[in-house]
């Protein structure tokens, strides 16, 4: 009996020694964040800072080797579409309408399309502004490690920061050389069988007409470099 008695002493006294062990193991096997942290920072360095403007989609391994981080990165990878979408939807149309007026009867015969584009730029501007304050609120609510943060910054600046900045400025300057453009078709059109289209130029019966032909065209020259930005961003070059 007193050696049974001393075993069960004996395994009162182990018990909560080995209930210590096994949270802690419990602790040690659940405590994944250094692990996902580092995946992440290797997959922003590696693969998102070189993929230009397009940004892979997140496998489901990758978000589970991510954790909660692949939510960070799906912030920049829906601002990245958003823009993507806006270019694709408004710009690169505009862009492709304005590219086809190579001589001045294409005032009048791309006027219709011109409109159109213009049309498709006027709510870009408010598209983008607001693709980027909604990232940048996501960005100021993360609660980051600082290795990660520093860079994550970097990837949220290449990714969202620079191609939003880039684009802003672009929009209504290429807007104001669509409504001059529209101006020069509805001048044209004015002149009704006064005006005469040969090799590429246009001919006036007045010399008044023919300054205020110039005029515009000086004008349209001064915003052409509006075209050539909007072009480089259509073509990805942020």
């Amino acid at each position: 009996m007193a050696v049974g008695i001393r075993s069960r002493t004996f395994a009162r006294w182990l018990a909560p020694v080995v209930a210590l062990l096994m949270v802690f193991q419990l602790t040690a096997c659940g405590d994944k964040e250094p692990e996902q942290r580092k995946a992440f920072i290797d997959y922003l360095q590696n693969t998102v800072m070189r993929s230009g403007q397009n940004l892979p989609t997140l496998s489901e391994d990758q978000r589970q080797k991510f954790g909660k981080y692949a939510d960070d990165y799906t912030i920049i990878l829906t601002f990245s579409r958003q823009m993507k979408q806006s270019v694709n939807n408004s710009l690169a149309p505009a862009v492709n309408t304005l590219a086809q007026i190579r001589v001045p009867q294409d005032y009048l015969q791309q006027k219709a399309a011109v409109q159109q584009a213009a049309g498709t730029l006027n709510t870009l501007t408010q598209q983008i502004q607001t693709a980027k304050a909604t990232a940048d609120t996501a960005q100021a609510a993360l609660k980051q490690p600082d290795d990660l943060k520093a860079v994550y910054n970097q990837v949220y600046a290449q990714d969202v920061t620079q191609p939003a900045n880039a684009l802003l400025p672009v929009v209504p300057a290429l807007s104001s050389l669509t409504q001059d453009i529209i101006a020069v078709g509805d001048f044209l059109g004015q002149q009704g069988n006064q005006v005469a289209f040969a090799n590429g130029s246009v001919q006036f019966p007045s010399q008044q007409q023919v300054t205020q032909y110039n005029a515009m065209m000086t004008g349209l020259l001064g915003k052409q470099q509006a075209l050539v930005d909007a072009q480089k961003l259509v073509a990805g070059s942020f």
